[in-house]
């Protein structure tokens, strides 16, 4: 125990008559003062003693004791109940990580599934636009096909006749039939070019693999290789796509 304990335990342990009597003697001279130390000392001695023992004893009082034994207890008891409350936080915490990570998962896969679906939409709106423009460029397709053997033989009809016997008195009325059959391939071939069937294949042209089939290859001076030196049939195309290559001869190096 310290001096200041001690001290204080011992100003406790003094009666009001006691410090009355030191107040008393404080104010008197020096040398009355040493007269009364005995005489103060022999009717203090009971008290400081018993005083100075309670403080310095090292056996707490009984009511001491019990308080201490029950913070003691009290504190045992405590430390089980924290220890349990900071496992049960680190649990509780533990599973709303592990439920936050499974949710971003969830969300993750979600996402991707939106992001499929739309693009399988958009695909999907795609081929049927598609579809849709086809169907309307080239329902006809099969009509046009037909008509085609039509346009060959008025083409065929008009080039079969020389331009010199038109002219003699005697053909008026051929002239008549011909220039009758001129004007039905001109008009076959202006409604062809309405909706979209357009006539190709001339002498001098390039030859071209995806539009033209090379029946034969021919010798001409007059034209450079690779050029079409013949037309046995012209070729058509209904919105851009070929639907019958132009059969021609190709001219080849001598």
């Amino acid at each position: 125990m310290s001096t200041t304990r001690a001290t204080a335990m011992l100003l406790r342990a003094t009666t009001p008559a006691m410090r009355s009597s030191l107040a008393t003697r404080a104010a008197a001279p020096p040398s009355a003062v040493l007269r009364c130390i005995p005489n103060a000392a022999a009717s203090w001695q009971p008290t400081v003693a018993s005083a100075w023992s309670r403080g310095f004893s090292t056996t707490p009082p009984e009511g001491e004791e019990k308080k201490e034994a029950a913070d003691a207890a009290a504190e045992a008891e405590a430390e089980p109940e924290a220890d349990a409350a900071a496992g049960g936080e680190a649990d509780e915490a533990a599973e709303l990580r592990a439920q936050i990570t499974a949710l971003e998962e969830k969300v993750k896969d979600l996402n991707d599934q939106t992001l499929r679906a739309l693009a399988d939409a958009e695909n999907a709106r795609t081929i049927a636009k598609r579809d849709v423009g086809n169907a309307k460029q080239f329902a006809v397709t099969s009509f046009a096909k037909s008509l085609l053997d039509v346009a060959d033989n008025l083409t065929l009809a008009v080039a079969s006749v020389p331009t010199e016997e038109l002219e003699k008195p005697e053909n008026i009325t051929a002239k008549t039939l011909m220039e009758g059959v001129v004007m039905t391939e001109t008009v076959l071939t202006k409604t062809f070019g309405q909706h979209g069937l357009k006539k190709y294949g001339e002498v001098g042209e390039k030859f071209d693999p995806n539009l033209h089939d090379a029946l034969f290859q021919m010798v001409n001076d007059e034209l450079e290789v690779g050029d079409i030196g013949a037309v046995l049939k012209c070729g058509y195309s209904l919105n851009d796509r070929v639907i019958r290559p132009a059969q021609v001869g190709a001219i080849k190096a001598a």
